[in-house]
């Protein structure tokens, strides 16, 4: 793998700079059937509070916003991409409904019992603890909560250039497992583009 390849791929894990910035434009492009069908998936009312974990340039907020105006929050682990991510989402954050910060998803400074739903788009590759993260998004949901984790599938990953470091990729029963590790009791898969993409939806009882 190329020096630049390899570049590219930290580039999608975290963003940063004017190509940090151009990367998010392309995965606005390339995800855009992903956070479509996460927004039709999701059903919260205006006083629920939704995060979003890995929210680059704020492309799925603006989305969310726009269906449900819920209160939106965000944890992305490049601090390059918050002032992006409010840019985006100006209407919100006129409406003092727009609270992003700059962290990691394994170590979640929210309250217990706090989220009415919790997305990540193409994120869960990059975590520094995978059984970690599921632990502290089920402890940050509401009872009733659903967490929504929309990733793309191993092999659709294993034959792009740019994957080959850096990446964990899952299998389904994978991400299933860490979920019921971590107390999900029910769990769903379903495909978005099959072969090629799916999300795992899972609620806190």
């Amino acid at each position: 793998m190329s020096k630049f390849t390899e570049y590219i791929g930290r580039q999608f894990g975290n963003p940063h700079g004017f190509v940090g910035k151009v990367c998010c434009v392309i995965m606005n492009v390339i995800n855009k059937v992903m956070y479509k069908r996460t927004v039709t998936l999701i059903d919260t009312k205006s006083d629920d509070k939704v995060m979003d974990i890995g929210y680059g340039n704020g492309y799925l907020l603006k989305c969310l916003y726009n269906k449900t105006k819920s209160d939106l929050y965000g944890v992305d682990i490049s601090s390059d991409m918050l002032e992006q991510a409010t840019q985006k989402n100006k209407e919100a954050a006129k409406q003092g409904k727009l609270h992003l910060q700059v962290g990691d998803c394994c170590d979640l400074s929210y309250d217990d019992n706090t989220f009415a739903a919790v997305t990540s788009i193409n994120t869960v590759y990059f975590w520094s603890d995978t059984r970690k993260g599921f632990s502290e998004i089920h402890r940050v949901l509401k009872s009733g909560g659903t967490f929504f984790n929309v990733v793309y599938t191993k092999e659709f990953l294993d034959g792009l250039a740019y994957t080959k470091k850096g990446f964990k990729k899952y299998e389904p029963e994978q991400l299933i497992d860490f979920g019921k590790q971590v107390g999900f009791t029910k769990i769903q898969v379903k495909d978005i583009v099959k072969g090629k993409s799916f999300v795992v939806i899972y609620s806190k009882s």
